[in-house]
């Protein structure tokens, strides 16, 4: 008799390996993140449709870049979050989501139920407050210090040049107005 692996034990990094091979590995890994993914991609798009859509690409592209996976260099779910927030930045500037590694990978568009969404909108949304007014709470040069760089993942040279200062303050800004959401999130939970 085989003995077979029991992939749930397995740690982020195990499975992104085994995942090159094995089918059942990398749906242990989706499993193991869609709902951190898709409520992360809710609560920064605004968007039910949009963060599923992101979503699909962000695992297709992770499939497909198995190989380049690196562990010494962080762990599966930091690797996954990372593509996560790029492919946000590039749907931001392109003003779309790329279906790119979905198409490569020959997997249909999605189609969303009502009980899709609301599941997304659950999954996106934090109780007691409204996630998409979260923001809007931060004084406006923190605001668009915090979308320019956490959700277009500009560099701080190039928000300084737009902002006419200097990268230590746009730092500030950041930092003193992610500071004040980790305090608004906190008081929420």
């Amino acid at each position: 008799m085989v003995r077979t692996r029991d992939l749930s034990r397995c740690s982020d990094e195990e499975l992104l390996e085994l995942g090159r091979t094995d089918a059942q590995a990398f749906g242990v890994f989706y499993d193991r993140h869609e709902d951190a993914l898709l409520g992360w991609l809710r609560r920064a798009t605004g968007q039910s449709e949009l963060a599923a859509d992101l979503s699909a690409e962000v695992f297709a592209v992770v499939l497909s870049s198995l190989e380049r996976f690196r562990p010494e260099l962080g762990t599966g779910r930091a690797w996954l979050f990372g593509i996560a927030r790029h492919e946000l930045a590039q749907s931001w500037r392109r003003g779309r989501v790329e279906a790119q590694a979905r198409r490569r990978l020959g997997m249909e568009p999605i189609a969303l139920s009502d009980e899709d969404i609301e599941r997304i909108d659950r999954l996106g949304s934090l109780p007691g407050l409204d996630s998409l007014s979260l923001l809007e709470a931060l004084p406006s040069e923190q605001r668009a210090a915090i979308r320019g760089r956490v959700i277009d993942a500009r560099d701080y040279e190039d928000l300084a040049r737009e902002f006419e200062c200097s990268e230590l303050v746009v730092r500030q800004r950041v930092s003193r107005g992610l500071r004040v959401l980790r305090s608004l999130v906190g008081q929420a939970r």
